[in-house]
């Protein structure tokens, strides 16, 4: 439980004693002193108050004792209380639980999002390319988030363990269409991606690995896709020596995403050949690659190739270009 919302619990939990006790005071007074309901509750109300005004009545021994007894029961509470209350809207908790409650409200709305787990580097370096891409992600991290730590918005993030299925649940992986894996040890990710594949059998699960001994059983436990940075990491460096331009430019290709300039999939809905839909004349956009629906990929296809119903094409242009070729396709 978040701090906001253990604040609120103990709000809670504390108002919930504070009317018992006005109930039972009331009662005590009503059943002992044949008080009226307001005159009970008058009475109750001054004696936990320690305000000192005067009695509705003279009080019989049997009122009395119960007074003791009503006082002695409340000795704590009400300051308790009232200090619990100024804290809360003075040390700015009811703001903490209130946005809390926003938050959680809008991720509930959320569709298709992306559910990032751990937001360490892997986890920060996506979430920047999502937020670039405008792409609603939702992080789920046990370390508090702090601000100055990242130069973009990130305005959906819950404090969870992210093993947990409660922490899952929360930010929303029955709508979601991915998750990415990245806390910072093998058997976390392996336990994650079980407990993600079972809420959500359809999710695209990407998860990290550092040893090869994991790769396999993190893709048995469900993973559509495992990455191993340390290897990426050190492929990308041997390339640089090999062919640096074609890697910078493969590299600026797959990160710059703006207004200007994409690359995207955009499904087919119709059978056609490329020559026949002549994407780059009549939208700008061009055609990098295709995905078949058995998940074959065709690269540089030529014109003669068939495009049909569920095919992904790999389209390069920008915004507008794009949403041509995906209005030409559909």
């Amino acid at each position: 439980m978040s701090l906001p919302g253990r604040a609120f619990y103990k709000l809670y939990v504390s108002i919930l004693v504070f009317l018992a006790i006005v109930m039972v005071g009331t009662t005590g007074y009503m059943v002992i002193e044949h008080y009226t309901l307001l005159e009970a509750v008058y009475m109750t109300v001054i004696t936990l108050s320690t305000v000192g005004y005067a009695e509705v009545r003279p009080l019989s021994d049997g009122g009395r004792i119960f007074t003791i007894f009503l006082i002695l029961a409340n000795l704590g509470t009400f300051a308790y209380l009232i200090s619990l209350l100024t804290r809360f809207f003075l040390d700015g908790e009811f703001i903490k639980t209130y946005k809390t409650y926003k938050m959680k409200d809008a991720i509930s709305k959320l569709e298709g999002h992306v559910i990032i787990c751990g937001f360490g580097r892997n986890g920060r370096e996506a979430a920047r390319i999502f937020n670039r891409g405008k792409r609603d992600f939702v992080v789920v991290e046990k370390e508090p988030f702090r601000k100055n730590d990242v130069s973009f918005p990130v305005n959906f993030y819950i404090e969870d363990d992210a093993t947990r299925d409660e922490a899952l649940l929360e930010a929303g992986i029955k709508n979601a269409s991915a998750l990415l894996a990245t806390l910072p040890d093998d058997a976390s990710n392996l336990f994650l991606v079980l407990s993600a594949r079972e809420l959500n059998p359809h999710i695209r699960i990407i998860s990290r690995a550092s040893n090869d001994s994991s790769l396999k059983k993190i893709q048995i436990a469900g993973a559509t896709n495992v990455i191993m940075p340390d290897k990426i990491g050190g492929a990308h460096m041997a390339n640089l020596v090999v062919s640096p331009d074609i890697k910078e430019f493969v590299d600026l290709m797959s990160t710059q995403n703006t207004e200007h300039f994409d690359i995207t999939e955009v499904t087919s809905n119709k059978t056609a050949t490329l020559e026949e839909l002549d994407t780059w004349n009549k939208t700008g956009a061009t055609v990098l690659g295709i995905k078949t629906a058995n998940g074959e990929y065709q690269l540089n296809p030529i014109g003669k190739t068939v495009i049909r119903p569920g095919h992904r094409l790999i389209v390069m242009g920008s915004k507008e270009q794009i949403d041509k070729a995906a209005h030409l396709l559909s």
